[in-house]
């Protein structure tokens, strides 16, 4: 009996590495036309207002190029195989979102305001430092199933940021809405944008633990599973912090925001239909309650239901202790002179709808002066940031981080629905930002933060599984022969 051994068969192991591309070098190309295209924006904003280039025009180029460089070197270092059109698609809406802010800071509509302040510079130092918290995240948060282990210290900590604005001296009433604080030195801030990322995290943890008595314990009637009483506490509870925020702060936008995605993440984590269903009544009574008694929602109410009434009485002077807007109304103007490709780039005139042209009503500036054609792409960018967090979700390997790029992409569209809604008068006027396009510190800060975290989970279910290690015990293969 004689046995010779085969040197390729020492490992019975036959499972390898997965291999996946990092899609980097990928990203870097999509970076480049998502820094070209504003460039090339701002040049058409000069030409149109001066009829030559703008002075500024390569300092904006540098200035977009750095943010987005070290955004992408972020990435390839600490999150290589995370999704490649995340960062791309959010450095082109923040540059666009620049460029109108800049264009409406030369109208002289409102440079003629005595509250007029330039906030282009203001605006790009937010976008620098939200790339600067978006390399933070990636940078300490190694991995995002760290965050499960501070569930209710995150519930604790988003009811600290949505009171912070009903704290007498430091809460800052603007316009009706007490959702600002306001801090020396700093100007204001809205917690409740951070806030909104905080709750995603308790939401994935505490629905994670408790998903399994949720879809299963219930009761069957009218061809809906509903949920034991016990069951129902943590709806109940989030409706009601949405209606205190909503009759404290008259904050509709964030009530709406916090509560849908609460439900959005309930339904995914259950598949049960009732829960969506409950939703939609339960926010649907509250709102309707609460606009019974509260003016400022019913000012709001009232310049949708009717928006050139509210135009005529606010240009009539009219003061019967209500203040009537006529940017409902010269909102819609906006979009109806922008026709299908827009009147062009500086060339249009959405500084009539005032302070809030830059802010609340940007998506009217780019509806007049980019048209039609220039809103769906826009909306289609965004459509885009959400299933790529969607497809991240799917992709995750672990139940939390399915729920929580669940809940942070929903919380995203809910908010582009609601402002974009808002503006086009769809919905009532909910006094929100639209994501990386408009003015305002808190919300570039706060979702640029939001990519980062989407990044992390995108890394960690995009990354390929290590190979085996080899088996010492494993015996070599002999052949026998007789």
């Amino acid at each position: 009996m004689s046995s010779t051994t085969n040197p390729s068969t020492q490992h019975t192991s036959t499972i390898g590495a997965i291999g996946a591309p990092s899609r980097r070098n990928t990203e870097l190309a999509l970076l480049i036309f998502a820094v070209v295209i504003p460039v090339f924006a701002y040049a058409n904003v000069g030409l149109a207002l001066n009829d030559e280039v703008p002075a500024g025009l390569l300092s904006y180029g540098l200035g977009l190029g750095l943010m987005a460089g070290v955004g992408h070197l972020a990435v390839r270092k600490f999150a290589p195989y995370a999704d490649p059109l995340l960062l791309p698609i959010a450095t082109l809406l923040n540059g666009i979102g620049l460029v109108a802010i800049w264009r409406l800071d030369h109208s002289e509509r409102l440079q003629a305001s005595r509250t007029f302040v330039e906030a282009a510079p203001r605006q790009l130092m937010y976008s620098a430092l939200g790339v600067a918290l978006f390399v933070a995240v990636l940078f300490f948060l190694k991995d995002h199933r760290v965050l499960q282990r501070y569930t209710y210290i995150s519930m604790a900590g988003a009811l600290v940021l949505l009171l912070l604005p009903l704290v007498p001296g430091l809460g800052h009433n603007v316009f009706g809405a007490r959702i600002w604080i306001k801090i020396p030195g700093l100007g204001t801030l809205q917690p409740g944008e951070f806030a909104k990322i905080v709750l995603a995290v308790f939401f994935a943890g505490y629905l994670m633990v408790k998903r399994d008595a949720l879809a299963l314990a219930s009761r069957r009637f009218m061809g809906l599973y509903l949920p034991r009483g016990r069951d129902l506490g943590p709806i109940i509870v989030v409706w009601i912090i949405s209606i205190l925020i909503l009759v404290f702060e008259t904050d509709l936008g964030t009530s709406l925001l916090f509560f849908g995605m609460f439900v959005i993440m309930l339904y995914v984590a259950t598949e049960r239909t009732s829960w969506i269903v409950f939703g939609l009544l339960m926010s649907a009574v509250g709102a309707v309650g609460v606009a019974s008694f509260e003016p400022h929602i019913q000012t709001r109410v009232q310049a949708w239901l009717d928006p050139m009434r509210e135009f005529e009485l606010s240009r009539a002077g009219v003061s019967d202790g209500i203040v009537h807007s006529e940017q409902a109304m010269q909102a819609l103007w906006a979009f109806g002179s922008g026709g299908t490709l827009g009147t062009g780039w500086g060339q249009g005139n959405s500084d009539l709808i005032g302070f809030a042209s830059n802010s609340d009503f940007i998506l009217a500036t780019f509806g007049e002066e980019i048209g039609l054609a220039g809103v769906m792409a826009l909306i289609l960018l965004y459509a885009l940031i959400v299933e790529r967090g969607v497809r991240t979700a799917l992709a995750a390997r672990d139940p939390f981080g399915k729920l929580l790029a669940i809940g942070l992409s929903g919380a995203f569209a809910l908010q582009v629905f609601v402002v974009a809604g808002g503006v086009m008068g769809l919905i009532p006027l909910t006094g929100m930002t639209m994501p990386f396009l408009a003015y305002g510190g808190s919300s570039v800060i706060a979702n640029w933060a939001l990519i980062g975290i989407l990044l992390r989970i995108s890394d960690t279910a995009r990354r390929p599984a290590p190979a085996p290690a080899a088996n010492p015990d494993a015996e070599m293969t002999q052949v026998v022969r007789p």
